[in-house]
């Protein structure tokens, strides 16, 4: 399915604003959905609401516009259906959980943030043992992570594990920082937004998608590591262009533009040139980064069976790493979470389940 720059819940052409515009994306990164898209929004929808992850009303009126099923539907193209739905519900609890980190850090609710932390680490390493939990968010976390451990062998299971405890301590950090309204320095904030932002996570699923665990030599291979972390490093960069405004209105200390007005003296209008001047570099050296990738994946078919099952894995996964490009692109003006300037209150997400969080 080919989309172009129309919304997937609207009929009405984007309009993307000449600040955060990129033509290069609009023109030499064409948007596609995965057929199983229609049917990937009302499941999750389903998810959500059976997983008590959000209230029905909150369910019913901001689900489908957050388009977190989009996003997913964009990135891991050629993925069985199975394995794209326990993606897609996994990518909606993140953003959950991400929001009810957020609430905990705004209303000074550092036990109870501790207390989530620890269970998650534990649900994490037993999902099984964890399915019915009391905290709605570790239950639905245990159980898309059961359903993602189904795909590929144990050695996967296990880095994945890995990478997401690296995940779970990095929003930590973020914690204390916020708390303490500290801003990292520029290297260091982008050390932790590849955690935070779940690079390796993102990239190990590209795997699950093509049904085919890579070994290390071929993951770690120079080009290919290149090509996975500058579609990563672009995500997660746009991210912090478009979320500026949002994440000023609430008091945030994470974001590239931030840390650059804080430690290198810009002004806002000299941080946002720069950040689009690090998304304009990242995009030109990941088209020569695929090239190289591309490459890599013809010279691992050698003739033997594996070889041909490896370079068929390692195209899919660089195909899906330029999608990632386009689908992340334009979630960022069709999702209703970044139309700060549409909210009642610029500092709080209408969509946030103030309730469960505990908020009064």
């Amino acid at each position: 399915m080919h989309a172009f720059s129309r919304g997937t819940t609207s009929a009405t052409a984007v309009a993307v604003p000449p600040s955060l515009a990129l033509p290069v994306i609009e023109d030499a990164f064409p948007r596609r959905l995965h057929p199983y898209w229609p049917r990937l929004q009302e499941n999750t929808r389903r998810w959500l609401l059976e997983k008590r992850l959000m209230p029905p009303d909150k369910v019913r009126e901001y689900a489908d516009n957050l388009c977190y099923t989009d996003l997913m539907a964009g990135y891991y193209l050629g993925a069985p259906d199975d394995v794209l739905q326990a993606i897609a519900d996994y990518s909606a609890w993140f953003f959950v959980w991400d929001d009810r980190h957020d609430r905990d850090i705004v209303h000074g609710r550092s036990e109870d943030w501790r207390r989530l932390r620890q269970r998650l680490h534990t649900a994490l390493d037993a999902p099984g043992d964890h399915l019915h939990h009391q905290d709605a968010l570790v239950a639905a976390f245990a159980d898309s992570v059961l359903r993602l451990y189904a795909f590929l062998p144990p050695t996967w299971n296990q880095r994945f594990a890995r990478h997401f405890h690296e995940v779970i301590e990095a929003y930590d950090r973020e914690f204390g920082n916020r708390v303490a309204g500290r801003v990292p320095g520029v290297e260091e904030y982008l050390a932790l937004r590849r955690l935070t932002f779940a690079h390796w996570i993102w990239t190990d699923l590209l795997e699950a998608s093509a049904r085919c665990q890579l070994p290390d030599a071929v993951r770690k291979n120079p080009a290919f590591r290149r090509a996975a972390l500058l579609s990563q490093e672009f995500a997660a960069w746009y991210n912090d262009l478009c979320s500026l405004p949002k994440e000023i209105a609430g008091d945030e200390v994470h974001n590239l533009g931030i840390s650059l007005i804080t430690h290198s003296g810009l002004t806002l209008e000299e941080a946002v040139a720069e950040l689009r001047r690090r998304i304009e570099n990242c995009i030109a050296e990941f088209i020569e980064a695929e090239r190289e990738a591309m490459e890599f994946a013809r010279e691992l078919d050698d003739g033997t069976m594996r070889g041909k099952e490896l370079s068929a894995a390692v195209r899919t996964c660089v195909g899906n790493m330029r999608n990632w490009f386009s689908t992340v692109y334009w979630f960022h003006h069709e999702s209703g979470r970044y139309m700060v300037d549409t909210w009642e209150d610029r500092s709080t997400p209408p969509y946030v389940n103030n309730e469960a969080a505990g908020e009064k």
